[in-house]
């Protein structure tokens, strides 16, 4: 069976088991476009090839247009190349970031968090380079959540190639993961370390991970559609943090 056929048979599973059930890029996608509507100056962490998912381009110019300035900053060399939206990036380290104290309104990070090593230093950093009042948007995986926990036990010589299969990622775009502020209470505790206060903390569901192997995403889904219940928000797979300067 292709590709296109196990997504159509998914999206009709999708429609009677789990109705409403929203890709987490796009609740991220959302998210932006609430707190970009005024003219910032904003930096992207991690900014990698892009902001939004590939095929969200005309809506990402949209949202850089919006701004101020946006500043990208990555460590990968070779995904700042291929970067297409936003035209002043650089490479460098969040543990370091080359900029002054309270240079930016606005810092967002799309699915980085989780390769923080040493988060605590590295949210002193981020906090230090945001204004008074500024916010601080990541998007980010659920420790706790079955994608992260399923991740977590794969040996790294075949997470490669399964990550491959599974979502079309290359080896260069997987990196590694330490899960260290991958919770609400690890970034309740970080951010009050680190000088923010917590404005809310999104724990939100996503598609399902198992498309291409539709007996699989069957079950998948059944319990996906728990976690859109109240009794299962602590174990949906993704987190959207927002967060203020103090």
């Amino acid at each position: 069976m292709n590709r296109q056929a196990c997504y159509n048979i998914y999206w009709k599973l999708q429609s009677m088991i789990a109705p409403g059930l929203k890709y987490s890029q796009a609740i991220y996608e959302d998210v932006l476009k609430e707190y970009c509507e005024e003219p910032l100056k904003w930096l992207d962490l991690g900014c990698g090839h892009q902001l939004l998912p590939p095929w969200r381009f005309e809506q990402e110019k949209t949202l850089i247009d919006k701004a101020k300035m946006v500043v990208g900053i990555d460590y990968d060399y070779l995904s700042l190349t291929k970067h297409k939206t936003i035209k002043n990036k650089l490479r460098g380290d969040i543990s370091k970031l080359p900029f002054p104290d309270n240079t930016f309104d606005l810092i967002t990070s799309n699915m980085v968090f989780e390769h923080l090593d040493n988060p605590e230093q590295q949210m002193r950093e981020i906090c230090r380079v945001l204004s008074k009042g500024g916010r601080l948007i990541f998007h980010t995986p659920n420790k706790f959540g079955y994608a992260t926990l399923m991740a977590r036990m794969i040996p790294e010589s075949i997470k490669d190639k399964i990550v491959y299969i599974l979502q079309g990622r290359k080896e260069e775009d997987v990196f590694p993961a330490f899960y260290r502020i991958n919770s609400p209470t690890e970034i309740d505790k970080l951010a009050k370390l680190s000088g923010f206060n917590v404005l809310k903390i999104k724990m939100i569901c996503s598609s399902a991970q198992f498309v291409i192997l539709p007996p699989i995403v069957l079950f998948e889904l059944i319990y996906i559609r728990f976690l859109m219940s109240k009794a299962g928000k602590s174990l949906r797979t993704n987190i959207i943090a927002i967060l203020e300067k103090a």
